[in-house]
């Protein structure tokens, strides 16, 4: 029996990664890596070049797993992309980028077109229509922005997609983009009739330039001649609309039932939890899940294994660059310094808040601390206290979540810092709660090829392929320790409300400036 391959793509804040999976075992038998940076040109300002980084590194991953495996191309039934979210490309009639790709959360630029849609429509009608408020997170006045800003550029645009969505239209000049991505458009959909809004807001048709509407799973077209040329991939070949990385990540991870909480740890967080209806709630995104019927509340932190990567780039000592140009991995080496700082950081508190803050409040303006400094501090303290921030970050958004009735069954951790396992340790300590790990961390593509096998009838849903998912192991709260950490927590609650009115102000001062 010929053997059949699924091909899934995700493309990361700082990396791409495709795998290509046995679609009889679900065994991954080839993968590629491709690392990119972030261009921020402005304060606030966020971007990806996306034929560059998006198009051009999914074809470079294509081209190298398909000659790396030598296999006819034919023999891959289905392709799943994925992609950092929510991001907006305004694209011409002919697909071609209008200017770079505007990132997620992370790009705060948009505040002021939040605040027109705000006064134009209304927050309690908004709420109403998206199931959440307004965030540096929403598409809406993105493409706001761009109409405000660069008009030239709104006038041409044809579409406004997302990341995976340009890459499944370069592959098969179709405009979709998939419904749980869809919710992120607020407040351009309406997440209960699932259509976007048949009416004008503040200037913005939703029914002229925004993409087909489908699921995840669905068969968004099929891989034209002139895409399989420079792609290696076979001409005629299903493509799946995809999702926003978080949400292939979690399927990866084995989210399938109700109350099963991932919580991905990259560069960013982000927490995704299975609901059994529809929730509207101030403080998350209350959104339709991948398949008809289903729904998830998601929240997420703007910065996670970012701080890990600044304290590395910034404060390093020569002994971890040696040991870095030697092959081994600094960030190992800097887990070590963990031995040389006790609980609580000998009294020092982060606020992790270094790209702003998205729940369980909306805060572009908010700014990482060190709080509480004096000269007995050493450098393991402050990785410490940025480790540990991340670990309060975690429970304040799980409190706050709980408060507004969703309660986690399991929670389910992925992402390149849950290699840390001392650091896993201090969330499970800080938040109360266990955390399960996955034995292979593989990641959103490899939830991307799990789903295109969804959508060309491979395998009938979701649950079929949980069968796959191992965890390697169960980490589970320190009753002492938690209850030693909740006063460094409550100083960590109070800091950032006795801060945000000077954050603010020196926003203001640095982006006049």
């Amino acid at each position: 029996m010929t053997e059949k391959f699924l091909l899934g793509v995700d493309i990361g804040t700082y990396s791409s990664k495709g795998v290509l999976v046995n679609a009889q075992n679900g065994e991954v038998v080839a993968s590629h890596v491709i690392e990119h940076d972030l261009s921020m040109p402005h304060p606030r300002w966020v971007e990806h070049d996306a034929d560059e980084v998006w198009w051009g590194e999914f074809v470079k991953i294509s081209q190298t797993i398909i000659s790396k495996q030598n296999i006819d191309p034919r023999t891959i039934v289905g392709v799943g992309v994925s992609g950092i979210g929510p991001c907006v490309l305004p694209v011409d009639e002919q697909g071609n980028p209008l200017r770079a790709g505007i990132l997620y959360g992370i790009d705060t630029r948009s505040q002021k077109e939040i605040k027109q849609y705000e006064e134009a429509v209304g927050t309690e009608e908004i709420f109403q229509l998206s199931g959440s408020k307004l965030s540096s997170s929403s598409i809406g006045p993105k493409i706001l922005w761009v109409k405000n800003n660069e008009p030239e550029n709104y006038e041409h645009a044809r579409w406004f997609l997302t990341s995976h969505s340009y890459i499944v239209y370069k592959l098969t000049g179709q405009a979709t983009v998939d419904v749980y991505s869809g919710c992120s458009y607020a407040p351009l959909m309406d997440i209960e009739k699932i259509d976007w809004v048949d009416r004008e807001m503040v200037g913005i048709n939703p029914k002229t330039q925004l993409p087909k509407l489908i699921w995840s799973c669905e068969i968004a077209g099929v891989v034209t001649a002139e895409a399989a040329s420079v792609s290696g991939l076979a001409e005629g070949t299903p493509v799946i609309a995809g999702a926003i990385d978080a949400a292939a990540e979690a399927i990866s991870a084995g989210l399938a039932e109700t109350g099963d909480m991932m919580m991905m740890f990259g560069s960013s967080n982000s927490l995704i939890v299975r609901t059994d209806h529809l929730v509207r709630t101030p403080h998350f995104w209350g959104l339709n899940w991948l398949v008809p019927e289903t729904f998830a509340v998601v929240g997420g932190m703007a910065t996670v294994g970012s701080l890990t990567r600044w304290f590395r780039d910034n404060f390093s000592p020569l002994e971890l660059e040696q040991q870095q140009q030697g092959g081994e991995n600094a960030y190992a080496a800097l887990a070590q310094l963990l031995d040389e700082s006790p609980l609580g950081s000998n009294g020092l508190t982060a606020l992790p808040y270094f790209q702003g803050e998205r729940t369980p409040f909306e805060d572009p303006d908010a700014k990482g601390v060190l709080f509480g400094l004096t000269l007995k501090h050493t450098r393991a303290d402050v990785y410490r206290a940025l480790l540990e921030s991340v670990g309060y970050g975690v429970r304040h958004n799980i409190d706050v979540m709980r408060m507004d009735g969703v309660k986690p069954k399991r929670i389910l951790g992925v992402g390149g810092a849950t290699q840390n396992k001392a650091w896993m340790q201090i969330i499970c300590n800080i938040a109360n709660v266990k955390i399960l790990i996955p034995k292979q961390q593989i990641g959103a593509s490899y939830g991307d090829a799990l789903m295109a096998g969804i959508g060309v009838g491979v395998y009938d849903n979701l649950d079929q392929i949980q069968k796959w998912i191992e965890y390697a192991e169960e980490l589970s709260p320190d009753p002492d320790k938690h209850q030693q950490y909740t006063p460094h927590y409550e100083i960590y609650r109070e800091l950032y409300e006795n801060t945000k009115t000077l954050m603010g102000r020196l926003s203001s001062m640095v982006v006049s400036g």
